[in-house]
């Protein structure tokens, strides 16, 4: 995974320093950037494609179980448990499997850091405390999943990036778009809940890279961070449901109409004295 996250993002960094700071060896990052995909690899590939068309034809209702009964009656013969492990690696989760939704968060919350801010709702200054989240985003094409970082100070939406896959490598780009654009100095707070996306050991080492501390809620609470949900009960409310997206893309361009023009830029915030967050950190700078 970490080889992976680095290929991905190899034009933002100095190759052997980003290798030392993930803890990987230089000669095996390009060995394994030239290496050619097994067949096992070329045939998940394919697999969780069909996967992801089934999931979002049944608008996310099917598990890895209807999955794979439906997978059989197209001639593909499958095990159900490759079929859930190649849905958690898409962060495929279907509506109301919070059995498994709690399964997985229990692997992952060993990397879960302390609370550093516990419901406190003050940040003196500005790149003091981000607090992240991942929310979906409902089209005809099927879901996308919005991940973004707020500044508590300035209530500023600061990073955010958009997928059709709930991985931590959407977590890393929106948190590495906030990052090139405030250039935090160290012992910036990245608050986030206990998800898999936050809590793995490539995101932390990304976050310790940047000289950030990370902080998690505790499990299952979410008033710990409260206002990144108020932040997107206010979208779905002004902005998704009554939207109706037909495309995947058409709602790629209204969330960026609506963070970046709208809800930095014009949305008054009673918290910031009725002004919108960009007016309040000019003001405040």
């Amino acid at each position: 995974m970490r080889f992976q996250y680095l290929a991905d993002h190899e034009r933002q960094y100095v190759i052997r320093k980003a290798c030392r700071s993930l803890g990987i060896s230089h000669s095996g990052f390009y060995a394994y950037r030239t290496r050619t995909p097994s067949n096992r690899q070329r045939e998940n590939e394919l697999l969780s494609g069909k996967i992801r068309t089934l999931f979002e034809q049944h608008s996310g209702r099917y598990g890895a179980k209807r999955i794979t009964h439906c997978l059989k009656d197209e001639g593909i013969k499958i095990n159900r448990k490759r079929v859930a492990k190649l849905m958690r690696a898409m962060g495929l989760l279907a509506k109301g499997a919070r059995r498994a939704y709690k399964n997985c968060q229990r692997q992952h919350t060993h990397h879960a850091g302390p609370n550093l801010i516990q419901q406190n709702g003050i940040a003196i200054h500005r790149n003091e405390v981000w607090l992240g989240d991942i929310t979906s985003i409902p089209t005809k094409e099927g879901y996308l999943y919005l991940a973004a970082f707020l500044d508590l100070h300035t209530r500023k939406i600061v990073g955010w990036s958009i997928s059709s896959t709930m991985t931590e490598r959407l977590a890393a780009d929106a948190f590495l778009q906030g990052f090139g654009r405030e250039m935090p100095k160290a012992g910036l707070i990245v608050h986030t809940d206990q998800g898999s996306q936050f809590t793995s050991g490539a995101f932390l080492m990304l976050l310790r890279s940047k000289g950030a501390i990370p902080s998690n809620s505790r499990k299952g609470n979410p008033y710990d961070n409260a206002f990144m949900e108020s932040f997107y009960k206010t979208l779905k409310r002004e902005l998704v449901h009554d939207a109706g997206f037909k495309t995947k893309d058409e709602a790629r361009k209204a969330l960026f109409s609506y963070i970046e023009l709208y809800y930095n830029s014009r949305r008054i915030h009673s918290a910031l004295g009725y002004t919108a967050p960009r007016v309040y950190e000019e003001l405040n700078s």
